[in-house]
């Protein structure tokens, strides 16, 4: 299982992606709703040590940090993941970056590819496994608001083996 570094949204932004994630499931689609917390990963990688989590404290004091979430975004081919785009601020692409060069060296073996500077999307996730024939009503649903505000007020570390987060900085 990967292990990531994830920006998490304050309740009212928190409430908003979840409203989402119900009308999706009501919507009867056979997709899988996330588990947990609706977030941003910032980074992946096969493991990363419990160490960054002091070495990250600096980056929880530059937040909270105003977002935009956009449009919807599906990554995939067939059975696809289904997300809305969190709009890349500069502030946001400066903590996405520092968040790499603090822990960059603890991201084990190395970090995924689609989470580094410069080749990152920044997303929260709708729905996985979300099946073609279903992705219009699905975006449709999804893509309500257009566009709203959203607030990024935590940071933490998942480990996905265990299952369990560690929050940064509280």
């Amino acid at each position: 299982m990967a292990h990531s570094i994830e920006l998490l949204f304050d309740s009212d932004t928190e409430a908003a992606i979840r409203r989402m994630w119900d009308d999706l499931a009501a919507a009867g689609l056979s997709a899988r709703i996330p588990p947990g917390r609706p977030h941003v990963t910032v980074a992946v990688a096969r493991r990363i040590g419990a160490e960054v989590d002091e070495l990250l404290r600096p980056v929880v004091k530059r937040l909270p940090l105003r977002c935009v979430i956009g449009a919807p975004v599906v990554f995939g081919r067939g059975n696809v993941v289904l997300t809305r785009l969190i709009v890349a601020s500069g502030e946001l692409l400066d903590l996405h970056a520092e968040v790499h060069r603090i822990c960059g060296r603890h991201l084990v073996p190395e970090p995924m590819a689609n989470s580094l500077p410069g080749q990152w999307t920044a997303h929260v996730t709708l729905a996985r496994r979300l099946d073609g024939a279903v992705l219009g009503r699905a975006v449709e649903l999804a893509g309500k608001p257009s566009q709203f505000d959203g607030l990024l007020t935590g940071l933490r570390r998942w480990d996905g083996d265990q299952r369990v987060e560690y929050r940064i900085g509280h």
